[in-house]
């Protein structure tokens, strides 16, 4: 018997009972829907976390104090702060670091032509913004000099020049923070979110010496640091940096080989690769959850064929007796089978993407629909229509044509 009778009797045998159909195939449509849409929210997750951590810095490496060991005695506000002022101009003189960048930080009211805006200002070094890899939208970033002289500069956020100005250039402008006036120099290029909700557009920047005295006054040490950015010439060299950055402030602090740092080193690259390899698993997991609808469905379909040989074992003998071949009868079920998972397969695909698009609209990250989520779910459909058919097509197959067509 030719192929394509075969696929006709298949295809006629389905659209005899197009409501049985359906419901064969709803298991197979669940659990490729479940696949899709879990891959796509892992692989999203992962743009969406590798874009802010990229977004903090490329080849960056961040020095903060370490907490504050117990049983040691406070010395007052700020002086759990380790890092300072040296630390930060020793490591400028590593080989392979191409900026440095300490920072203070500290919360701040700014007032200007009416409007009012709470948010975060920090005390940074004209070097910050080639070590967090930002741009200047309008106006120019404070220099050396400003910093030298003591000018009260400070270059904004979108986000803060919003709030204040709205749509006019805020460049010139003249803005209070608490009860000191600092004049705009610049405003950063949009940024965007972090991640957790942090805006990075909602920001203030001033020269370190003017924060430190003009803000946070008594709060600091003259010298203290919270902070330190350094950024490495290239990706290679990132690891041997951080390692360098590490020997280094140990010995400036005087740490005994043996004893805790007083201080961390984090390692941008690291981290986004720990969190994606995290990722990665989770995401399988879930698949591999979602799978399981795959069983359940293929189940499904092994019982409805078993009933459908039943019920056609009439003619089943028929065909027999009119020549078809035991292969006839195997290729004709279990092609019945596999068309019952494939087209399942095909709206458990459409639905999953559609899904996936919604959940990431209301998720607010990138819509990500791996591409190789497609093949592989019609692929895994299609085999478990030729594994759940295998035993029904087998049975069918193996029917005596005689006791078949004695059958009522």
């Amino acid at each position: 018997m030719r192929l394509f009778d075969l696929v006709r009797f298949a295809f006629g045998a389905i659209f005899a009972h197009p409501m049985r159909s359906v419901l064969t195939s709803l298991g197979v449509v669940i659990g490729v829907a479940a696949v899709v849409m879990m891959t796509s929210i892992g692989v999203g997750a992962s743009q969406r976390i590798s874009g802010a951590i990229g977004s903090l810095g490329t080849n960056l490496i961040i020095v903060t104090p370490a907490f504050q060991r117990p049983g040691v005695v406070s010395q007052g506000a700020g002086s759990g702060l380790t890092l300072k002022d040296a630390d930060a101009a020793a490591i400028g003189r590593i080989d392979g670091v191409a900026a440095v960048a300490p920072v203070v930080r500290g919360q701040a009211q700014l007032s200007a032509d009416g409007a009012n805006w709470s948010t975060g200002i920090q005390g940074v070094t004209p070097e910050y913004v080639a070590a967090r890899d930002l741009t200047i939208a309008s106006g120019r970033m404070f220099d050396d000099r400003d910093t030298r002289q003591g000018r009260k500069v400070m270059v904004v956020g979108p986000t803060v020049a919003r709030q204040l100005w709205g749509e006019a250039d805020p460049v010139g402008k003249r803005v209070r923070v608490k009860t000191v006036p600092f004049e705009v120099v610049g405003v950063l290029e949009s940024k965007g979110s972090a991640g957790l909700g942090q805006d990075q557009d909602d920001v203030v920047l001033a020269p370190l010496s003017a924060v430190r005295s003009r803000v946070l006054g008594r709060r600091i040490r003259a010298d203290a640091v919270q902070t330190i950015f350094v950024k490495a010439t290239n990706a290679d060299d990132l690891d041997r940096v951080q390692e360098d950055v590490t020997d280094l402030v140990r010995e400036l602090h005087r740490i005994k080989p043996g004893e805790d740092d007083d201080f961390q080193t984090q390692n941008m690259a690291s981290i986004l690769a720990a969190s994606q390899a995290a990722l990665a698993t989770f995401t399988v997991l879930l698949a591999a959850v979602a799978g399981v609808s795959l069983v359940v469905g293929g189940v499904g379909i092994m019982n409805i064929m078993l009933v459908a040989v039943t019920e056609r074992t009439r003619e089943i003998g028929l065909r027999m007796a009119v020549g078809a071949r035991r292969n006839d009868i195997l290729i004709q079920f279990a092609l019945e089978a596999v068309v019952l998972s494939l087209v399942g397969g095909l709206i458990g695909l459409a639905i999953g993407a559609l899904g996936s698009i919604g959940i990431a609209k209301l998720g607010q990250w990138p819509s990500a629909v791996p591409p190789w989520s497609g093949p592989l779910a019609l692929g895994f459909s299609t085999l478990v229509g030729l594994i759940f058919g295998a035993y029904p097509s087998w049975r069918a197959a193996r029917l005596d044509p005689i006791e078949a067509l004695r059958r009522e």
